[in-house]
Order: structure tokens, then C-alpha cells, then sequence
């Protein structure tokens, strides 16, 4: 295992020993209740403002199987961002698996509205060549619901370990054949947030929302993290304007890799996952 890359663990804010563990094993780890639930619910405040904008407007929002969608936003659209970037934990488990320079190059969400059906198993994009052959993480995913996640809002499911898994049957290097299904539905474990938690996982390890049966939906916020190596940023287009970015701390913008610009731009969606606008049958 390959971990606290340029760090020791004595350096870090959080002892976050166990939770890289976990990530190494398991793919996925948390911290329980890290946020208040009065900042989880002005985080729902936020994404629903933004999700209705990004409806309005064509590209704003992209499909990720029916009834089901992901917007990409951009830091100012979020009133806790530099909370939860500069999160302690948040913070030391990025420098222990992904190193002191890792960068943040993704902010979005993704809901699942009523009728979602249950997505293909699949990972966000293909294992890197450090993955397969080093057995080495070089992004992360870090997940905050802004609901209470119930049984029939469609939970997020895992497969445990899967972030090492490596098939040329694998479509597009993300999608497993289907006769494989079997191997992850026998590992699959459903996750079950509350507002305040906070996850982190590899988006390598195998995993699909499944059906929401409720009226409800389940806004679930995504911010990525890339170490040195990776170039998940050329799938995304966050971007600050000048006055924010000088009125972030320095220790968030030495980690926000993205353009300075006078004014944004809405996000045209460029995220896409192939095969997922299809759900599942």
C-alpha cells in the first residue's frame, strides 16, 4: 500500500490512518456528522438553486440514466465550500493518500429524482496506469448528502475492493461485462448518509445508484481531488472569479486548480458517462 506520499501522518490535522486503510481495502471510508445538519441543509439550499438554474438552460444539466442528472457548479455557487475543502478531515486524508499537492478540480452534484432506476455497475473513468500496475490512488471522491438518505431514495451501492479490479472486458475501461454482475451484487454494500456526514472513495471502486421508489430526491454533493499525476481536471471547467479567489485563504487556493476570471460563465456539462443516459434495464 502506498500511502502518506511526502507526508507523515505526525503532520496531518486528523489521524487518518484507519481511513486510509479503508480507502486502500475497501475503496471508500467517512466521517460521521462532520458538518452540523443546519450546514448539510443550506448545502440543499445551494444545490436547488443551482439544479433549477442548470434545468433552465440547455447543456446545464447531463444525464446519468432516466430521472436522474449531474451539474457541475462552480466554487462561488456554494456557501460552504471553503468549509468543507478546508475541513480537517477532509484536508488530511487528501494529503495522506494524494500528497501535499494535491488539487481540487471538481465541484458538482448529482440527483436522483423520482423514478430513477438502478444504473449499470461501473467505475467514473478508466483505472490509471499507477492503479493498475502500483496499486497506487491518484484521486479521490469526496461525497456529502443534503438529505437524510432512506432505504427507498434510491441508496448509493459499492462493491468493496473493486477499485483494483482490471478487465480489458471492461467497455470504455469503466463498465464490467454484465455476467459479472453477479461478483459485485455478492459484494455490493448500500450506503446510508445522513446530513453532516462526509465520505471519501475512489471513483475506481465499482459502484451504481439504485432505484428510487420514493418521492423524494437525493442531492448528493461531489468534489474531486486529484494527486500530482492525475488529469481528471481536463473533464471539468470550475473556475473563480478574481475578487473570490483573493478571498480565499491561501492554504484552498494553493489546492484549487482552476482559472481566475472576471466574470463566470455558466457550465456547459462535458462529464459525460457513456452508457449510464441509458440506465438499467
Amino acid at each position: 500500500m502506498t500511502a502518506f506520499p511526502g507526508v507523515s501522518p505526525a503532520e496531518l490535522d486528523v489521524d487518518v490512518t484507519q481511513d486510509v486503510a479503508h480507502l486502500y481495502e475497501d475503496g471508500i471510508t467517512a466521517l460521521k456528522g462532520g458538518f452540523s445538519t443546519e450546514w448539510a441543509d443550506r448545502l440543499r439550499e445551494d444545490i436547488d438553486v443551482a439544479f433549477a438554474e442548470a434545468r433552465a438552460r440547455p447543456g446545464g444539466a447531463v444525464g446519468r440514466g432516466p430521472h436522474r442528472y449531474y451539474v457541475e457548479i462552480h466554487p462561488e455557487q456554494l456557501r460552504g465550500f471553503v468549509s468543507l475543502v478546508d475541513h480537517p478531515w477532509v484536508r488530511s486524508v487528501a494529503t495522506a493518500v494524494l500528497g501535499p499537492d494535491y488539487r481540487i478540480v471538481e465541484l458538482g452534484f448529482d440527483v436522483p429524482l423520482e423514478g430513477a432506476v438502478d444504473q449499470p455497475w461501473h467505475r467514473d473513468f478508466p483505472a490509471p496506469d499507477e492503479t493498475r500496475a502500483e496499486r497506487r490512488l491518484t484521486s479521490l471522491a469526496f461525497n456529502v448528502t443534503a438529505v437524510d438518505t432512506a432505504e427507498d431514495m434510491g441508496p448509493f451501492e459499492i462493491a468493496p475492493g473493486t477499485q483494483w479490479d482490471d478487465s480489458p472486458d471492461f467497455a470504455h475501461g469503466m463498465f464490467p461485462p454484465r455476467e459479472s454482475y453477479g461478483r459485485y451484487e455478492g459484494l455490493a454494500v448500500r450506503k446510508y448518509p445522513q446530513r453532516g456526514d462526509i465520505s471519501a472513495r475512489s471513483a475506481l471502486t465499482i459502484h451504481r445508484g439504485t432505484r428510487n421508489a420514493s418521492a423524494r430526491a437525493r442531492p448528493v454533493l461531489v468534489l474531486g481531488l486529484d494527486g500530482p499525476e492525475a488529469d481528471n481536471a481536463d473533464r471539468h471547467d470550475t473556475a473563480v472569479t478574481r475578487a473570490y479567489w483573493e478571498s480565499l485563504p491561501e492554504r484552498v487556493r494553493r489546492h484549487l486548480d482552476c482559472p481566475v476570471v472576471e466574470t463566470l460563465t455558466p457550465i456547459t456539462q462535458k462529464h459525460t458517462i457513456e452508457g449510464l443516459v441509458m440506465g438499467a434495464p
